[in-house]
């Protein structure tokens, strides 16, 4: 399978914008898909991930309450909606996938054996 990832873009602070992640090729099946992020002298971070067939979600602290993860299964679409912008959410988003569906670490962005190309979200102050 793979990932193309877009939706990134410059939005002022309190701003919202929803990031896209097509996947093409095989069917999914019980995989865990998520979204990380990596600002520019910093660790690739955990922002949320979402079991495919159950719609199980996981989110990450920093983002907690003002991010949601979804997906459209029949389009093979995973989402996220980010409200709420704040100046430390600019990073480079990425999409992938866990497709052995059985890790215990959902958050570990070491278990996703299939990553998107990346895309840009800039909250400016």
């Amino acid at each position: 399978v793979q990932l193309q990832a877009s939706g990134g873009g410059l939005v002022q602070v309190g701003g919202s914008l929803r990031l896209s992640c097509v996947a093409n090729g095989r069917t999914i099946g019980n995989w865990n898909m998520g979204w990380f992020r990596q600002a520019p002298g910093k660790e690739r971070e955990f922002v949320a991930t979402i079991r495919w067939e159950t719609g199980s979600t996981l989110y990450g602290n920093s983002v907690k309450g003002r991010f949601t993860i979804s997906r459209d299964n029949a389009n093979k679409i995973m989402y996220l909606q980010m409200n709420s912008l704040r100046p430390e959410d600019t990073a480079l988003y990425y999409c992938a996938a866990e497709s052995s569906g059985r890790t215990w670490y959902r958050d570990d962005f070491r278990e996703y054996d299939v990553w998107g190309q990346g895309t840009l979200v800039t909250v400016s102050s």
